[in-house]
C-alpha cells in the first residue's frame, strides 16, 4: 500500500492540485531537501519576498509549496519517473528522475532518492536527496543559442 502512496503522492504534487497533495500528507507532515539547493534559491531571485525554505513543515506550507511556489519555477514538462523503490508498514524509500522545463526554457534532469516516513497511511516525512551542484548548473546557465 505505501508503494502507491508514494507514487500516487507524486501524481499529486506533479498535479499542482492543493486537494489532492493535502489528502497525502499528515497534518504535522515534513519535507526537508538539502540545503542551498537551486529550486529554492531561484525562487528566491524570481521573487525574493517568497518565503521559501528547504524545511517545509505542517501539510499547510508542503501544500502551498508544491500547489503556487514550485510552478513559478518548473513550468513545464514536469515528469517523475520511478526506477525503484520499497516501502514496509512505516518507511519507504524511492530513486526517481525528475524532469522539466524551468521558467528560464532550460531542461531540466535530475536524480533524487526520496526516504519516507508514514503515520496513519500518510507521508508523515520526506527527505529528499539529489545532487545539488547538477541541479545549480541546469537552473542557473545560460540557455544554449
Amino acid at each position: 500500500m505505501n508503494r502507491s502512496l508514494i507514487e500516487d503522492a507524486f501524481q499529486a504534487l506533479a498535479s499542482s492540485d492543493p486537494g489532492r497533495i493535502s489528502a497525502v500528507f499528515t497534518e504535522d507532515a515534513q519535507w526537508l531537501s538539502p540545503p542551498g539547493n537551486a529550486t529554492v534559491v531561484a525562487l528566491k531571485l524570481i521573487d525574493h519576498t517568497l518565503d521559501v525554505t528547504h524545511h517545509m513543515v505542517g501539510r499547510k506550507a508542503i501544500v502551498r509549496f508544491w500547489a503556487e511556489v514550485f510552478p513559478r519555477l518548473f513550468v513545464g514538462d514536469l515528469d517523475v519517473t520511478f526506477h525503484t523503490s520499497h516501502a514496509d508498514g512505516q518507511r519507504g524509500i524511492a530513486e526517481a528522475t525528475v524532469t522539466a522545463t524551468l521558467a528560464n526554457g532550460n531542461h531540466y534532469v535530475n536524480d533524487f532518492c526520496f526516504v519516507f516516513v508514514f503515520r496513519n497511511g500518510l507521508i508523515h516525512r520526506v527527505r529528499e536527496y539529489t545532487d545539488t551542484a547538477r541541479g545549480h548548473h541546469m537552473t542557473f546557465a545560460s540557455v544554449p543559442p
